[in-house]
């Protein structure tokens, strides 16, 4: 069995296989492990691609327990737009959107924890009015959830009766890891065991000797969290956390024979945001202006530097809520595991 643990090709031949494993049972890990501690670097988005992908997907009744949890956020989004909007001293235009009341999330949900038609009318007026476009061009300077302007364009059919929640609302559903979560999923020839953990610097102590022998780390990183802050912690950026965990991570003695997976996610995000607010304003030794390619490449070298104990590092530019891209990128992690597992073995 492949263990893999996320810090969020061809395939081989099976007779190959056959020549470096326990029993009948591959020994390869995984650990997926993500990046800022707000948590939203993609990490679990990969892991929910996998159960997509390789997994036969999720069951009507598996989707149905995300249907809380969306609603959750929606109210979540929208106490995020109107605290925000006040703090920054801006004032919603329409007078439905005015008689919105903090904490919708206290509030906005019925006994049977389905959204109060009151919520839905309001976060609407709230979402669609005039004042929005304003607040979101000041997004650097307060937190909201990357799925934010998906769930709210989806408010109605959300807060329908009878609200069945999709693959994509799923996919972007937002809950913090806490602990660790194994999955186990086959890619071609290759058992994978998965390990989905926090990214916590002052919890990575509990758990991190657990993985010595771990094969390959996938650590997550969004690329648009470049001018983002911690919602813990206001006063640190997201971009610069990361790296602080990345370095704890990679230069560890637990891991000093272990690849690592870099996924610089959220590319779309990252591109568009760009023009708008200059990378340099966070690395102010950045000179390639909007040009996304000279970006991403000089946000990889921050991270390559940061490397000291010289693993492997196979970076991929990715978006997790993209299926058909996860299902490419996953494709060249399988082969990589692959081949380094055969090198290892000598057969190669």
């Amino acid at each position: 069995m492949a263990e893999l643990l996320i810090q969020h090709g061809a395939a081989v031949q099976e007779p190959i296989w056959s020549a470096i494993v326990h029993g009948n049972e591959e020994i390869i890990k995984l650990l997926v492990q993500h990046g800022a501690r707000a948590g939203e670097s993609g990490k679990s988005t990969i892991v929910k691609q996998m159960k997509v992908l390789y997994m036969q997907g999720y069951t009507p009744e598996e989707l149905s327990r995300y249907r809380t949890t969306i609603y959750k956020n929606v109210l979540e989004c929208a106490d995020a737009l109107f605290t925000a909007m006040l703090e920054l001293g801006l004032h919603p235009h329409s007078e439905e959107a005015r008689l919105y009341r903090l904490p919708m999330s206290k509030t906005g949900l019925l006994p049977d924890q389905t959204l109060t038609p009151d919520a839905c009318e309001l976060i609407s007026a709230l979402w669609h009015d005039p004042v929005i476009p304003l607040l979101m061009e000041q997004r650097t300077k307060f937190y909201l959830m990357d799925s934010a302007p998906y769930f709210l364009d989806n408010i109605e059919r959300i807060a329908a009766v009878g609200y069945q929640p999709t693959e994509a609302d799923a996919l972007r559903a937002r809950t913090k890891t806490t602990g660790i979560y194994e999955t186990r999923v086959s890619i071609g020839y290759t058992n994978l065991h998965v390990f989905d953990v926090g990214g916590v610097r002052s919890e990575r102590k509990k758990w991190v000797h657990c993985f010595e022998r771990v094969s390959a780390i996938i650590f997550c990183v969004g690329l648009s969290e470049y001018d983002q802050v911690l919602l813990e912690d206001p006063d640190q950026n997201r971009m610069v956390e990361s790296l602080l965990l990345f370095d704890s991570v990679v230069n560890s003695r637990w891991f000093l024979k272990t690849s690592v997976i870099l996924f610089l996610n959220k590319a779309d995000l990252f591109r568009e945001k760009l023009p708008r607010s200059p990378l340099e304003n966070t690395f102010p030794d950045y000179n390639g202006g909007a040009d996304v390619n000279k970006a991403a490449k000089f946000i990889l070298w921050q991270f390559n530097q940061v490397n000291r104990a010289h693993l492997n590092l196979y970076p991929h530019l990715v978006q997790a809520t993209d299926t058909s891209n996860i299902k490419l990128v996953l494709k060249m992690v399988e082969e990589t595991i692959s081949q380094n597992a055969l090198r290892e073995a000598g057969l190669v």
